[in-house]
Formats: structure tokens, C-alpha cells, sequence
């Protein structure tokens, strides 16, 4: 990374509400499952980019890599994206619910 790049890295800091609960059963053969733990996260309704780049309609970065399998690959960076880590889109109801400007993080496959 240039110095330029390093020097516009910010920190970013969001809430989380976080509940742990613990599953069990049975199986449709009648045999017990063992209890197991289910931790849930979820982003709250606040903006998550607070200060970068905020005159920007969608921050949205990409990065040039030589060896992907597509040649274009969206990463969520709301945290709300029902296919995450992959992007869904859900950054534009989040964007308009709370007047923030996140958007995705683009894999873009390098021309040979």
C-alpha cells in the first residue's frame, strides 16, 4: 500500500446487538440432538460509515486481483446482506433508513 492509501484508512465503528441461546431436539428417528449454541448478530439501525469519504452518494472501492473464478465478486460491508459476506443489495434500504452511504467492496478479475 502507498502511503497516500494508508494514510486514508479510517476506523469504523458500528453497534451490534448480540443474543446467545442454546437449540436441541430430536431427530425424526427419535434420537436426541445433542443442545448446541446459537449466537445471533445483528447491525442496528444506525449509520455505519460515520465519516469516510462522506460527500460521496455510495462509498464503493474496488480492488484489481489476478486469479478470481468470476470476473466480479461484491462483498457487503453493511452488514445486513441476507447472502453475506456476499453483497444482496441491502445497502440501499439501509442507506435510505438511516441517511448513510456504505456500499459494497468490488473483487474485480485483472484483463490479462
Amino acid at each position: 500500500m502507498s502511503m497516500a492509501t494508508v494514510a486514508s484508512i479510517s476506523t469504523v465503528s458500528a453497534s451490534f446487538c448480540y443474543s446467545k441461546s442454546r437449540i436441541g431436539g430430536v431427530k425424526p428417528n427419535g434420537a436426541a440432538v445433542r443442545p448446541r449454541s446459537l449466537v445471533v448478530v445483528r447491525a442496528e439501525a444506525q449509520a455505519i460509515n460515520p465519516e469516510i469519504r462522506k460527500n460521496e452518494e455510495k462509498v464503493v472501492d474496488s480492488v484489481l486481483v489476478a486469479e478470481l473464478s468470476k470476473p466480479l465478486t461484491a462483498y457487503c460491508r453493511c452488514w445486513r446482506s441476507g447472502t453475506f459476506p456476499l453483497c444482496d443489495g441491502s445497502h440501499v434500504k439501509h442507506n435510505k433508513a438511516t441517511g448513510d452511504n456504505v456500499g459494497p467492496l468490488l473483487l474485480k478479475k485483472q484483463k490479462e
